[in-house]
C-alpha cells in the first residue's frame, strides 16, 4: 500500500523546514510500523512570497514540490494536492506546523477495511481566544446548516483514500475546501471515522484566514456553497469519473 503526504502552504519560512523535518521521521515510522511501503511527502507552496520553498528546496529528492507563482487559495492547493495524488492513501495537514505528523499513526490505526477517511479532531484548540471562540461559532453553525455529522470539520489532518476522488469533485478555491469535501463525502455514503489529536500553538507566523476581509468572505463563500450543496443538491445527482484539478493548469513538480 502506497501513501502521499500533502502539505499546503502559503508564507511559512519559519515553520515549513520543521514540518517536512518531522513528517520525514513521521514517514520512516509509518513504513516501518504499519503495511505501508511507499510514501511521498508532497509540498505545496500556494504563491508564497517569502522563503517557503527556498526552505522547502532544502530537503531535495526527499519530497516534492508544487510551486504555484500565484496565490490560488487554499481550496486550489489542496485539490491541486489530491489530483496529483497517484497513491492508494492521501493524507495532508498544513505548513503551519500545529499539528504534530507523528501521530498519522493514530489514523492509520483506524482505517479499518470498511472506513474510507478518518478524520481527526483536535483534543483541545492551542488558539488565541478569540480564534477559538470564531472556530466554535463557524464550526457549529456550518454542522447544522450543513447537516455534518462530524466533531470537527476544521481540523486539517485527514487519512483518505484515493478512491473517494473517484466519486467526489472538488471545486472550491478558498478555505471553505474543507466543508465541501466532508458535506460530500458524507452524502456520497462513504464511511469516516474519528480519531483525537493534539493541537499545537501556532509559534511562527500568523492565520491567513483570521482578519475581518477573509471572514466577510468566508460568511459568502459558506453562503453559497449552502445553496450549491443543500438547497440544489446537485453534487448528488452527478458522479465524477475521477478527481481533477478542474480549470486549474497541471502543477509544476520539482525533484531534488
Amino acid at each position: 500500500m502506497k501513501l502521499v503526504i500533502a502539505i499546503p502552504a502559503l508564507d511559512e519560512e519559519e515553520s515549513i523546514a520543521s514540518i517536512i523535518g518531522r513528517t520525514l521521521q513521521a514517514r520512516a515510522v509509518i513504513v516501518q510500523r504499519t503495511a505501508v511501503t511507499d510514501v511521498e511527502v508532497a509540498v505545496v507552496s500556494d504563491g508564497s512570497t517569502d522563503r517557503t520553498v527556498e526552505r522547502a528546496r532544502q530537503f531535495g529528492a526527499a519530497i516534492t514540490l508544487i510551486v504555484f507563482e500565484q496565490n490560488r487559495g487554499y481550496g486550489a492547493a489542496l485539490r491541486s494536492g489530491f489530483a496529483a495524488a497517484t497513491r492508494d492513501l492521501v493524507f495532508y495537514t498544513d505548513g503551519d506546523a500545529q499539528y504534530d505528523p507523528s501521530e498519522m499513526t493514530l489514523l492509520w490505526n483506524a482505517l479499518t477495511s470498511d472506513i474510507d477517511l478518518v478524520n481527526g479532531y483536535k483534543i483541545s484548540r492551542s488558539d488565541p481566544v478569540h480564534r477559538i471562540l470564531i472556530g466554535r461559532i463557524y464550526h457549529h453553525t456550518v454542522k447544522l446548516l450543513f447537516g455534518l455529522k462530524i466533531r470537527d470539520v476544521d481540523c486539517d489532518f485527514r487519512l483518505l483514500r484515493r478512491s473517494i476522488f473517484d466519486r467526489v469533485s472538488l471545486e472550491t478555491s478558498s478555505g471553505v475546501i474543507c466543508l465541501e469535501m466532508m458535506k460530500k463525502i458524507q452524502d456520497a455514503g462513504f464511511k469516516v471515522a474519528e480519531v483525537p489529536v493534539h493541537h499545537y500553538h501556532r509559534v511562527y507566523g500568523k492565520s491567513q484566514f483570521f482578519n475581518f476581509r477573509r471572514l466577510f468572505q468566508t460568511a459568502i463563500d459558506v453562503a453559497a456553497l449552502w445553496v450549491a450543496l443543500v438547497v440544489r443538491r446537485e453534487h448528488t445527482r452527478r458522479l465524477a469519473p475521477r478527481m481533477t484539478a478542474d480549470a486549474l493548469p497541471p502543477p509544476p513538480r520539482e525533484r531534488g
